[in-house]
């Protein structure tokens, strides 16, 4: 039995999430107290349950504590099927965290897996469709398996709605590590903006707002395409494409910003990014970690990724990774560029 403090840390979701998820793929049963002991509403919600039911229904475990509030749970899994699974969540709930729950228990399973899911697409505090298929799913590629993603319709805070679907294929055999220590030369920079069921003036402001303060050109400025029943929502959206690895960077519209203040906010980040030459910023290396730790432990090497900071996010991500899994991470900061090692323990 792994137990696990759920104030560790950051104290959020992401430790539960990870532990569910390394539990399903390790076979350890996990007791974890203090559940999201960190957030103004402690314990498990919907989009937090959904995980844990998500995790379950693959791995045939056996869960005590699985309510709404709960700030303990239990969980012993079975062996992992890989098979065709249906996740909802009832509330704009992320259901792309629940798709990060079931992802790496599925791509160590036996054969491959289709996944169908609702629930929220574009979610504050979530990673959003368009990163983990543009920024994150690429990587998983590299470990030698494969992630499909399919946007089958949005879906925003507060009505939901969203449906995705997603492939995963298990690596042939072991997963491959592999270190990405450089983004390599710059390819290509676009921005987007997705505003169902909001007047045209609203992502033509955070777009023209972007572009004059990042110098791009119009042919790097988009609508996305979403259908006005799938809002409202708003969502602006920057992809950097390099060499080696693809970064997305989002921001959210709220009632109380104004178009320009949605676009600054993004602008803001997409120049911290670009201060530093380190392959990956802070929420793609806090996914990076948990890939390369698997690859790092079936594939008995180390592996290394630099990133432009290193958050407390990632840093209480990399903890419970330790707990589960053989490996010790070893992180060196600086101002411009932090590195983040992995190695078999």
């Amino acid at each position: 039995m792994v137990d696990l403090d759920g104030s560790l840390g950051e104290g959020g979701g992401q430790i539960l999430r990870t532990s569910l998820a390394l539990s399903a793929a390790t076979g350890q049963p996990l007791s974890i107290e203090k559940i999201r002991a960190g957030r103004a509403k402690p314990g498990l919600m919907r989009q937090h349950l959904a995980c844990v039911n998500a995790a379950a229904e693959i791995s045939g475990a056996k869960v005590e504590g699985a309510q709404l509030g709960s700030q303990s749970l239990r969980f012993a899994p079975g062996p992992v099927r890989a098979g065709e699974y249906r996740f909802s969540i009832s509330s704009a709930g992320s259901c792309m965290l629940v798709l990060q729950t079931v992802l790496p228990p599925l791509l160590l399973a036996g054969a491959a897996s289709r996944v169908h899911l609702s629930g929220g697409t574009h979610n504050p505090m979530a990673p959003p469709f368009h990163f983990l298929e543009r920024a994150f799913a690429p990587l998983v590629r590299r470990l030698g398996a494969d992630l499909q993603l399919t946007l089958r319709r949005c879906g925003f805070y507060p009505a939901g709605g969203g449906e995705v679907e997603a492939t995963i294929v298990p690596a042939a055999g072991a997963l491959q590590p592999f270190d990405l220590m450089a983004r390599g030369e710059h390819r290509s920079s676009h921005a987007e903006c997705l505003a169902p069921g909001l007047p045209r003036h609203v992502p033509t402001r955070e777009l023209g707002t972007l572009a004059g303060a990042m110098g791009w050109s119009g042919e790097q400025l988009r609508f996305g395409t979403a259908r006005q029943n799938e809002g409202p929502g708003n969502a602006l959206l920057a992809t950097l494409a390099y060499e080696h690895v693809t970064e997305v960077f989002t921001a959210f519209g709220e009632k109380s910003l104004s178009a320009e203040q949605v676009a600054h906010g993004l602008v803001k980040e997409l120049r911290e990014f670009q201060k530093s030459e380190a392959a990956v910023g802070p929420h793609l290396a806090d996914q990076l970690a948990l890939l390369l730790a698997l690859a790092a432990w079936q594939g008995k090497k180390a592996c290394a990724f630099t990133c432009s900071e290193v958050t407390e996010h990632t840093r209480t991500n990399c903890a419970v990774i330790e707990r589960f899994l053989p490996v010790r991470f070893a992180i060196v900061e600086s101002r411009q560029i932090c590195t983040v090692r992995v190695s078999p323990a």
